[in-house]
């Protein structure tokens, strides 16, 4: 039996976060240049072309939801009222709220269980790995 193919699509943007609660200095508003790849494979394998999917077809969706909500922008805790306040003060702001912390670990999984499937709908390809690079010495992994 062979393995499946993966094809995988590399997105960067930058964001501002706050580990809410967190016990030192990530609980700081801060950001990070973040790098993402997406790993998606085909339900059927490959096309006529002998591809699981066009690489941009990967950047328009997927990497067009992360430009839509999330590159400069600010990602915080949906009950992070103090962030909420803070960033409510500018006029403006591009702002995120997830259901839980803004962790790396908790954004990927974001990323892979509500915006993969949501962004890859109809295209008979699933979003099987997120890798997420919150900076050049930390990532996390997260997969179906």
């Amino acid at each position: 039996m062979s393995q499946p193919i993966t094809a995988v699509r590399r997105i960067q943007f930058c964001a501002g976060h706050r580990v809410w609660q967190h016990e030192s200095k990530c609980n700081n508003l801060h950001g990070h240049n973040y790098v993402a790849f997406f790993h998606a494979q085909a339900d059927d394998g490959l096309d006529d072309l002998g591809r699981v999917i066009d690489f941009s077809v990967l950047k328009a969706k997927l990497g067009g939801w992360v430009d839509a909500h999330w590159d400069h922008g600010f990602i915080h805790h949906a009950d992070d009222a103090q962030t909420i306040a803070a960033l409510a003060a500018v006029p403006g702001q591009k702002t995120f709220a997830l259901p839980n912390n803004p962790t790396a670990e908790n954004m990927a999984d974001y990323l892979l269980r509500v915006v993969g499937p949501a962004q890859l709908a109809g295209t008979g390809v699933v979003l099987t790995k997120v890798v997420l690079w919150e900076t050049e010495n930390c990532f996390v992994e997260v997969a179906l």
